[in-house]
């Protein structure tokens, strides 16, 4: 359907029925009818969607991180938990490959943000359990691929 709308009103229209905003600017690209883009918010929404897809990604991999510490180090809580949270990581993997299938140019990202994300789910884990501070590794004791790796899980 063809929308007849200033520039002016599409800007409104991007804070006040941001649906409609979408179906107005993909039928204005689509039309290649470049003067009915919003350009300054469609560059925003999509630099907001990389930011979400590192923010998904960042997410899944922490709780892989804190569930592998999990089953490496927590022994007093491992017989009746280890495989909940293998289960868990296998799911956060899936996801994770999920997300890489339709954007592999974030790989490198990952790999550049994995010791960070490492000490953030080691602290997280310390902190929301109560668990003294040296029983996790500084260090990350696995690599992101065995971190990631389908068929490798802590014993």
């Amino acid at each position: 359907m063809p929308f007849s709308t200033t520039t002016a009103t599409v800007s409104t229209l991007y804070d006040t029925d941001f649906s409609l905003w979408i179906q107005h600017t993909v039928e204005a690209l689509k039309q290649q009818d470049f003067d009915r883009v919003d350009w300054d918010n469609l560059v925003e929404e999509v630099e907001s969607m990389g930011r979400s897809e590192k923010r998904e990604l960042k997410s899944r991999l922490l709780v892989i991180l804190e569930h592998l510490l999990k089953l490496m180090f927590w022994e007093s809580e491992k017989p009746q938990n280890a495989r909940d949270w293998r289960n868990t990581v296998i799911e956060q993997r899936n996801q994770v490959d999920l997300i890489l299938e339709d954007s592999p140019s974030l790989k490198p990202w990952l790999a550049e943000s994995f010791v960070e994300s490492y000490a953030k789910a080691r602290q997280q884990t310390i902190q929301k359990y109560g668990l003294p501070g040296d029983l996790f590794p500084t260090q990350p004791p696995f690599s992101l691929e065995d971190a990631l790796k389908t068929d490798w899980l802590p014993e």
